[in-house]
């Protein structure tokens, strides 16, 4: 579930950044090609950004399943 969650974030980020260049090159049309190559490098920063993220999610969600604590800590303790 958690892999899902992040490679939604992701999903979501490109998206975003799309919808931003789509504005920014409507309303200046002669930097266009600019603005795209701006928008493709955010893009690319936005996926290698989730890669973290995911191969956390991965062994988290691969953890629960074996029974084993998380990497990440983000379980409840059992103590309070």
């Amino acid at each position: 579930m958690r892999v899902l969650i992040e490679v939604m974030h992701i999903v979501i980020g490109l998206i975003v950044a799309a919808l931003i260049a789509t504005a920014a090159a409507w309303s200046y049309p002669r930097a266009t090609e600019d603005i795209w190559i701006v928008a493709f490098g955010c893009m690319i920063a936005v996926a290698l950004m989730g890669v973290g993220p995911v191969r956390k999610a991965i062994a988290d969600d691969r953890a629960k399943l074996d029974g084993t604590t998380p990497a990440s800590g983000t379980e409840p303790r059992a103590d309070g």
